[in-house]
């Protein structure tokens, strides 16, 4: 059975949301979308990166889940969002097929999207984000 499935944006973790943005803006001239905005612990940053986007995400508090991403690992690709048709019927799948799911029920992320978290222990070891 085929789905609907694409890239959203990779969530990229960075220490500095004006130090990384240097790259993009000076070398691809890529600007964001709109300003900044905050959601679970981080500064966001969308980038347009063709039919993606490339999110920077940068901590704004010591006990969020970049902080902790960006104190364990260091700067890096945090997670990938894949946009689905249905999140609810993807979720249940996932649900049904026995992944790990962070977030059983949709919920409100940057930009007002509904999206969902699946547990990297569940997809070889990366965070994966679904939205709609």
């Amino acid at each position: 059975m085929p789905f609907d499935a694409r890239i959203a944006h990779l969530g990229i973790a960075v220490e500095s949301i004006e130090a990384s943005l240097a790259f993009y803006r000076d070398v691809l001239g890529l600007l964001p979308h709109h300003g900044p905005e905050q959601k679970d612990g981080a500064r966001i940053v969308s980038l347009p990166f063709g039919d993606a986007d490339v999110e920077l995400l940068e901590p704004v508090t010591p006990d969020g889940p970049i902080a902790k991403f960006l104190a364990k690992r260091g700067p890096g690709i945090h997670h990938v969002c894949y946009r689905v048709a249905d999140l609810d019927a993807a979720l249940a799948r996932c649900a049904s097929m026995g992944y790990r799911l962070i977030d059983e029920r949709p919920r409100l992320g940057a930009g007002g999207k509904r999206i969902a978290f699946v547990h990297p222990k569940a997809t070889t070891g990366i965070l994966i984000e679904l939205t709609e």
